[in-house]
Parts: structure tokens; sequence; C-alpha cells
């Protein structure tokens, strides 16, 4: 079975891509998760992954240590991973190495944290410019192959790439067209997604680096971690 390395719940997007999809998806994996520590974790982290950081996967005598490789990974043993129409899975393969590789603005800013609300300071042009092409992507997958899911009618490895996106456009409140909030507010409503939440809120670690990030972004509106 599948061992899924992943860090805090609350912080670590990257760990909640894989985590998602494969819970989403029901397949079989056990859950390691190691903390953050503060001034950084890449040697505590080195104990399983190669580059120090998480997520990371390990199947027996295979370790894959990239969420877009533990994705393609694990579509190997089950092609539901990506859409089975070749159009639909070239385009959901696009989408998310473009997410997987782009958007640092919406990553700088809005980092992410599980937990809290938050009012920005502001919103600069390179924000928006990210808002603005998340959401043309959104779009233009929900219209183009009939949703409700980005590449048609189930979830897929695109849909698990933007969950993160869902938490920080929701927790931010980024200014989203009606259509590209119902998708958001349906990515957070999974049942695997509210389970990753819940488990968030209830973390009782606090890293002085990822919170110091969080209040660079603007003033805190509501605080629900536990």
């Amino acid at each position: 079975m599948y061992q899924l390395f992943i860090a805090n719940k609350n912080y670590s997007s990257w760990s909640l891509r894989p985590w998602l999809l494969l819970c989403q998806l029901k397949i079989p994996f056990n859950e390691q998760l190691v903390t953050f520590e503060e001034g950084g974790s890449w040697e505590k982290f080195r104990s399983f992954s190669p580059n120090g950081q998480v997520p990371c996967l390990v199947d027996g005598d295979t370790t894959v240590w990239d969420s877009l490789a533990i994705v393609e990974y694990a579509a190997e043993s089950y092609p539901q991973v990506w859409p089975g129409d070749k159009g639909a899975r070239a385009w959901a393969r696009s989408a998310a190495a473009e997410m997987h590789s782009g958007f640092s603005a919406l990553r700088d800013i809005c980092t992410m944290n599980c937990g809290v609300i938050v009012q920005l300071t502001e919103i600069p042009a390179s924000l928006q410019r990210n808002i603005d092409r998340f959401e043309e992507l959104w779009l233009e997958g929900l219209q183009h192959f009939g949703g409700p899911f980005l590449a048609g009618d189930a979830f897929t490895a695109v849909d698990a790439f933007f969950a993160p996106v869902a938490v920080r456009s929701k927790n931010y409140q980024l200014p989203l067209s009606p259509t590209a909030a119902e998708y958001r507010d349906r990515i957070l409503d999974l049942p695997a997604m509210r389970e990753w939440l819940a488990a968030a809120l209830k973390e009782p670690w606090r890293e002085p680096g990822h919170e110091e990030e969080l209040q660079r972004a603007g003033t805190i509106v509501e605080d629900l971690r536990q």
C-alpha cells in the first residue's frame, strides 16, 4: 500500500493535492504526517524524501517526491486519476501543470492557512492577474466539458491541483464570479476536503514562518483554529 508523507494540513498546500486525490478516488494509502519545524524542515524531511520536501509517496522500493509525479505514478495503476477522454485529459494535464509551476503571486501573498479568514491589505496587479487566470481556467473547463468538475462529470487530478486555490479564494475573500464561486464551494464541500479541513483546524502546531507570512498579507478577521 502507498505511504504518503505530508506536512501540517493547516499549511501544506502541496500535501493537500495528492492526499485529496487519493482520498476522494478511494485509492488505498497510509498517511504519514510529519510536522514543519521552526527554521526549516529540510533535514527532517530528508529522512524520507530525496529533496527534503513534501509530499512524498513511497510504494515498496519506489519513492516519488513531487506532487505532479505522484499523480502520474498513481495514474499508471488507477486510470481514473485523469479524464478518460483524450482531449479532456490533455486539457486537465495542461491546467494542472500550469498550477504546479505558476501562480507565484497567489502563493506568495495568499499563503496556505486553512483556519483563518483574512482581509487583504490590497490586491496588487500581480495577484489580480493570477485570480483572473485561475478563474478563466475554471470557467473554460466547466463550460467546455460540462461540469460539475473541471474536466467533466468526475473529480480528477486537475480538481485536486486547484483545491488549495479553492481554500485560498475562500479564506482570503478573493473576488470571484458566481460560477467560479459555486465551483470553489463544490470542491470545499467534498467529503475528503471536509475531512482535511476539519483535521487542519484541530492541529495544535504553529510554525512562526508561516504565521508571519499570513500577517504580512492583511488583517485576520477570524481564526477558526483550536
